[in-house]
């Protein structure tokens, strides 16, 4: 089947030439480097690290240190930041830059968890004008000849949306590109993505290019987006999950092909074996690497009938020889079945309050109480 559209041309992000117009969404507890090899293996594109928080980098926390760290087979090298302290911000990219660490370093202003939006950070802090231009322009200038990008939402919520603000801030202080999530950190991931929102963004930043993101689940997703918004390309995050060929499917898509990778159940039990195997290189444990596997379970095997027996022991692995039993009784001649497999993944759950600091909404200005209190919080040295 061959779609008919108008595909953006190649995408830079600054010097970075990339094959597809395609960026892989960072996701706390998948985007690590074995993720991410493993979709290089079927695809093209930007590959993102997981969040990584700027005081974690700073302090050199061990979890962190490895959190940033590269296969040498991955180029160019994507890390994405989050704080809320421009000076410890500034500091975590000059540890990126001065040691050779990224390629290309991203800014979080999107991620919706209470954890993060109740301390000001993420989806909360474009909120606050003047804190989100000093964090970006300090980045950008501290980052030198490396390209800094800003992923964001559209706001907090419907009555507070921030992102013509930020892009324009973003755009600007130099950002290399513009990243939106067509939601509110208050649908977190519920309801669908505003591509009219999307849409808007790229015709309000005209400088650098602008990318879209949310409710791609398919190829054809991406090509329908960039044809209703215009975006120069598209950030795919819960659509990969159990399905890192779709990287694949995108790069085909916008080169103008009708190709789409259809795995049978062999070639799915194939591409969960050789993710927990890279887990293991990870994490240098296969014990640890056996554990990260199982929450995969779902998403890989989503559509194809396997069994509740079999699901249960695989999501109960503990070793790859036992891991190599399990998928060894597989039927590997199950074929692909698209009413059962393609469409969402991932938990979307349900929209929700946003946590905000208290008065957080008062003003689009910081307090002096609460840039203090911001500071503070920085304390926290949790990486990821």
């Amino acid at each position: 089947m061959s779609v008919t559209t108008s595909t953006p041309p190649a995408l830079s992000i600054g010097p970075i030439a990339l094959d597809a117009p395609v960026v892989l969404a960072p996701m706390a507890g998948i985007t690590n480097t074995a993720f991410r090899r493993l979709c290089r293996e079927y695809g093209a594109g930007l590959y993102v690290s997981e969040m990584i928080t700027t005081r974690a980098l700073v302090e050199r926390t061990p979890e962190t240190m490895r959190l940033i760290s590269h296969h040498e087979s991955e180029t160019p090298r994507s890390v994405q930041l989050y704080g809320v302290d421009p000076a410890i911000v500034e500091q975590a990219v000059g540890i990126l830059v001065d040691e050779d660490r990224a390629d290309h370093i991203d800014l979080n202003f999107g991620c919706p968890v209470p954890k993060v939006t109740r301390r000001g950070g993420g989806s909360a802090l474009p909120w606050k004008r003047d804190l989100f231009a000093a964090i970006v322009q300090r980045a950008v200038r501290r980052a030198g000849d490396i390209p800094v990008t800003v992923k964001m939402r559209k706001g907090i919520d419907d009555e507070h949306l921030t992102y013509l603000d930020a892009g324009r801030i973003a755009e600007d202080a130099g950002v290399a590109a513009v990243a939106l999530h067509g939601r509110t950190a208050a649908q977190h991931y519920s309801g669908t993505a505003d591509w009219d929102a999307i849409a808007t963004l790229k015709q309000h930043v005209t400088s650098v290019p602008v990318l879209g993101n949310g409710d791609i689940w398919q190829a054809e997703d991406a090509l329908r987006m960039v044809e209703h918004t215009g975006v120069d390309g598209v950030v795919v995050g819960r659509g990969c999950l159990g399905r890192p060929w779709l990287f694949g499917d995108l790069a085909a898509a916008f080169a103008g092909s009708g190709e789409r990778h259809r795995p049978s159940l062999g070639e799915v039990a194939d591409a969960f074996r050789r993710h927990a195997e890279l887990l293991v290189e990870f994490f240098g444990e296969e014990d640890r690497a056996c554990r990260d596997i199982r929450k995969h379970v779902a998403w890989y095997f989503k559509g194809y009938p396997i069994g509740g027996d079999a699901r249960r022991s695989l999501a109960a692995v503990g070793s790859l020889a036992e891991l190599d039993d399990l998928l060894g009784a597989l039927d590997r001649a199950v074929p692909y079945d698209a009413a059962g497999i393609e469409g969402q993944r991932g938990r979307a759950g349900g929209a929700r309050t946003p946590a905000l600091p208290d008065g957080w909404l008062d003003s689009p200005e910081l307090s002096p109480a609460q840039r203090a209190a911001l500071i503070e919080d920085e304390s926290d040295t949790r990486g990821g």
